[in-house]
């Protein structure tokens, strides 16, 4: 579980990390945008000063101002004349040329003019003079902006969802092979149990222990056999989705309580069982076994808590407002640690050196699952747990 949880931590250094590069990426272009808006002010400055200024030549010198400052800006000039003819006043040139152009130049220069004609219609008189022009630097950058944005966010939710569908699958194999050791683990007492009552059977009747008589082992083999079946019809239940009925919380928790009182001494000696159940509670929708069942492995989970230590256990149901009720299991254990409470049903995750944390992931798809509601894990108080599972009421007929 430990790998796993590491991932969204990795998927968010990853997002933050694009994040970061998008953000320092857009930020030059923002910077270098500020700097054309300058040099575009200086430009119109240097107009308005040709324009009043007096003075002799002040026109020519504005106007070689002006085309050093529109080179300043790196947007690629190509001038041309007649066809095959480049003057010598091409910029911003994406490659090397020299000074004079050679033949080769003149050719490379006149097919990276055909290539900006392409994408912009030039400017001037086809008689006389031509300029073809392209994109600056940073406009170009621009252009990959929504590709390279697109491609991060695409890489980020393959790799999200690649994850969620390993952790899923990861989840559900350890929820199965849980299940499988929890099945095996009930079936083992009872049918150890059966074995030991067909050793007793096979001796002779004065051979028996405490002279069992015939009916006491056939009843103790009964009980036995009542134990399979139920065990194999709650996990026969938990893969499908069963008929909900009306049920009554009072008669399963009564039920509950006079299955558990008996095993007492054996699962929690020095345990108390207390009940607060109204008479007129609401009844609610659902199915009768697996809310026992469900109950059940929340009561043994706190049972296992307090192993050893005593306290005492408190079930409590209250009708809610709006079409709930609520049904809380309070325990006086040492309570749950820190660092796995939020993963507290998750499968696999127990507090107990043999466990396999499988009871609170059965009770959490039961209620949640299979009667949609709710179970939490209400209170974060360092001693003592209170589970509270809120379940819908039966519809009035």
């Amino acid at each position: 579980m430990g790998g796993s949880r590491r991932w969204p931590v990795a998927l968010g250094a990853l997002f933050l990390t694009l994040l970061v590069w998008y953000l320092i990426y857009t930020g030059e272009i923002v910077r270098s945008r500020d700097a054309d808006a300058e040099t575009f002010t200086r430009i119109y400055a240097e107009v308005q000063s040709g324009l009043t200024s007096q003075e002799p030549g002040a026109e020519l010198a504005a106007l070689t101002t002006l085309q050093r400052l529109l080179v300043e800006l790196g947007v690629p000039f190509v001038v041309t004349s007649e066809p095959g003819r480049v003057y010598n006043t091409s910029v911003n040139l994406p490659f090397e040329v020299s000074d004079p152009p050679t033949p080769d130049d003149v050719e490379r220069i006149l097919r990276y003019a055909e290539e900006l004609d392409t994408r912009n219609e030039p400017v001037g008189n086809p008689e006389s003079q031509l300029v073809h022009y392209g994109i600056t630097p940073e406009a170009r950058r621009l252009q990959w902006m929504p590709f390279l944005w697109a491609s991060g966010l695409l890489v980020t939710v393959l790799l999200a969802v690649t994850v969620f569908r390993y952790q899923r699958r990861t989840a559900a194999e350890q929820a199965w092979t849980a299940m499988a050791r929890e099945l095996a683990h009930q079936l083992g007492t009872p049918i150890s149990s059966l074995q030991g009552w067909v050793e007793v059977l096979g001796l002779d009747p004065g051979e028996r222990p405490g002279d069992l008589p015939q009916v006491e082992i056939a009843n103790a083999i009964g009980e036995d056999l009542v134990r399979l079946e139920r065990v194999s019809r709650r996990f026969e239940l938990i893969g499908r989705d069963p008929e909900l009925k009306r049920v009554s919380l009072v008669n399963v928790v009564a039920e509950l309580r006079a299955y558990m009182e008996v095993r007492l001494p054996r699962l929690g000696p020095g345990v108390a069982l207390h009940m607060d159940v109204p008479d007129d509670l609401p009844d609610v929708k659902g199915h009768e076994v697996l809310l026992t069942w469900a109950l059940e492995n929340v009561i043994k989970n706190a049972l296992d808590a307090m192993a050893g230590t005593g306290g005492s256990i408190t079930i409590s149901a209250r009708a809610a407002e709006g079409r709930w009720v609520l049904l809380r299991i309070r325990d006086t254990g040492p309570g749950v640690p820190f660092e796995i409470r939020d993963r507290l049903f998750d499968p696999g995750v127990t507090t107990k050196s043999g466990g396999w944390g499988v009871g609170l992931t059965l009770t959490k798809r039961i209620v949640e699952g299979v009667h949609g509601g709710r179970v939490e894990l209400l209170d974060r108080a360092e001693r003592g747990m209170t589970f509270q599972a809120r379940l819908p009421r039966a519809v009035e007929s």
